[in-house]
């Protein structure tokens, strides 16, 4: 019996129908090709894949400028912030500025003008350097709460604190080499439980309250106190990580050792 006809030429059944010349296949003298993957998507032992929940290390980072990093403040916290996220400040230089509400300043422009003055008052110390200023800013409403000083003012924050919901506003800005500042406001909404005497008594003697804003360190007992968080913790801590981090990178301040600050 006659088989199929390709290009006038017939075959019998035994005789299997050739590839059309030209092809890959009839290239290969009808064996079938191994086909590999191009060196660009091949997977081999020097391209490390990572299992599906497996987590790759990747080693802290420390920044490097051409010109230094100096952080406006003499909070050890912030400096740790600074810290966990890979920068490392060439120099510490607190700025001293006068920080007195202006009349009928809302709590989020204040906690922006205070971090702009500190930038700006070190920036004049350390010219051609990359300054970091900030401020934290708890309130009730628009009412301002003080830094606790004292027992009775730390004891009249928790107060008014508890039960309720407040927010925590964090002022920031940056001052390029060039002297221009960038500033951003991060604001945080926090709920406390209702607080029992006997809770504000045993918190005021741990000291964690002196000298934070609105008389508690959620980083500490505190955070026993917090029923909900919205918004960045470590703005409740005293510096928004996620927005400082892209102000530096914006800035050109890249991996690598930092010497001392500008000036």
């Amino acid at each position: 019996m006659m088989g199929a006809h390709h290009k006038g030429r017939a075959t019998t059944s035994e005789e299997p129908a050739r590839p059309p010349e030209g092809s890959s296949f009839a290239a290969t003298g009808g064996r079938h090709r191994r086909l590999t993957m191009p060196p660009h998507r091949r997977r081999d032992a020097s391209y490390p894949v990572a299992a599906k929940d497996d987590h790759m290390y990747h080693p802290p980072m420390k920044v490097s400028t051409d010109y230094g990093l100096v952080l406006a403040s003499a909070s050890p916290r912030r400096r740790e912030l600074l810290r966990q996220i890979g920068f490392e400040p060439g120099a510490i230089d607190p700025a001293e500025v006068d920080e007195t509400p202006e009349k009928r300043e809302t709590p989020p422009r204040y906690a922006v003008r205070l971090a702009r003055l500190k930038a700006h008052e070190v920036a004049e110390r350390h010219p051609g350097a990359v300054i970091i200023g900030a401020d934290t800013v708890v309130a009730c409403g628009r009412r301002i709460l003080p830094k606790a000083e004292d027992e009775d003012t730390a004891r009249q924050c928790l107060e008014m604190l508890s039960g309720r919901r407040h927010r925590v506003h964090g002022g920031l800005c940056v001052v390029d080499p060039k002297g221009k500042s960038h500033c951003r406001l991060v604001t945080t909404a926090v709920t406390f439980k209702r607080l029992e005497r006997r809770e504000i008594e045993a918190y005021l003697l741990t000291g964690e309250w002196r000298g934070k804003a609105g008389g508690y360190a959620i980083q500490g007992r505190a955070a026993a106190f917090a029923r909900a968080i919205n918004g960045s913790y470590s703005n409740v801590v005293g510096l928004p990580l996620f927005e400082i981090h892209g102000l530096l990178v914006g800035l050109g301040c890249v991996p690598g050792e930092i010497g001392e600050g500008g000036g």
